[in-house]
């Protein structure tokens, strides 16, 4: 019996959805993280360092979020989230003058597992995409699991395919499951080239030097995304289904501003 409760315990604490489930908060109140005048609700991750920031990639100055470009990895909320409403802006900064993508970063949710275990850089988790053009886009990011394992996270979501073969999301479509490719947001422009500081034609991103406002609905397995007030994406049965919230740095300046996270109406 004591050998079958070990075993039991040992399970329990392989699985991640398990290790934040004390530590998973609803907001009962709006909170403003950028209102503090210091990161300690946050933690870092970089490529480079496996952690630590001795670069400040990640600055934070009269509630202005600072990602830097030096270095390839994530800020993340200390805490996990369930049922919330995050609210945030963002604004690109300086050009890298050997850049000829676009200008790429995301908003990850549901933060889970170990920090790194996706090619020593991101961790299990759901992107709302931020990348120029693709503003509202979905991927899953499938790292591993506290025992080493692969992740066996997966989104699902309604689309059609567009005329360049690529699904999209819409109300009507058809359901779809993904398991790590790029779910497009619903006018996605077909073949875009993602050349530096182009927009798709359908874009609802500011223009560049303004700043954009995203707002991403989590509600049980369900994610709505929102750019600027337009719903432009939406998965469900989604896994996973809480954790934590990452702003990335992706080898673009960005700075984020205004972030909210506010119980669901």
């Amino acid at each position: 019996m004591f050998i079958k409760h070990l075993l039991l315990l040992a399970t329990i604490m392989a699985l991640p959805w398990l290790a934040y489930a004390a530590d998973t908060k609803t907001p009962t109140k709006v909170m403003r993280p950028f209102d503090q005048k210091d990161l300690k609700g946050f933690s870092t991750w970089l490529k480079k360092t496996q952690g630590a920031d001795p670069q400040n990639v990640f600055t934070l100055k009269d509630g202005v979020l600072r990602c830097g470009d030096e270095d390839m990895g994530y800020l993340a909320t200390k805490d996990a989230y369930k049922d919330y409403h995050l609210k945030i802006e963002y604004l690109w900064g300086r050009k890298n003058p050997n850049d000829k993508n676009v200008r790429n970063s995301g908003v990850l949710l549901h933060g889970t597992g170990p920090d790194g275990s996706q090619n020593g850089v991101w961790k299990t988790s759901i992107e709302c995409q931020l990348a120029q053009g693709c503003e509202g886009d979905l991927i899953l990011i499938k790292g591993k699991k506290v025992d080493g394992e692969s992740y066996p996270g997966s989104i699902s979501s309604n689309t059609v395919v567009g005329e360049d073969g690529k699904t999209r999301w819409q109300t009507d479509g058809k359901k779809t499951i993904y398991s790590g490719k790029q779910l497009w947001w619903s006018k996605h422009q077909a073949f875009f080239k993602e050349l530096i500081d182009t927009r798709g034609s359908n874009d609802v991103a500011s223009p560049l030097g303004e700043w954009t406002k995203v707002e991403c609905v989590c509600k049980g397995a369900k994610i709505t995304i929102k750019i600027n007030g337009v719903t432009v994406n939406e998965c469900f049965d989604a896994n996973p289904a809480a954790g934590q919230i990452l702003l990335q740095s992706e080898g673009h300046e960005v700075f984020f501003r205004n972030m909210e996270i506010r119980p669901l109406e």
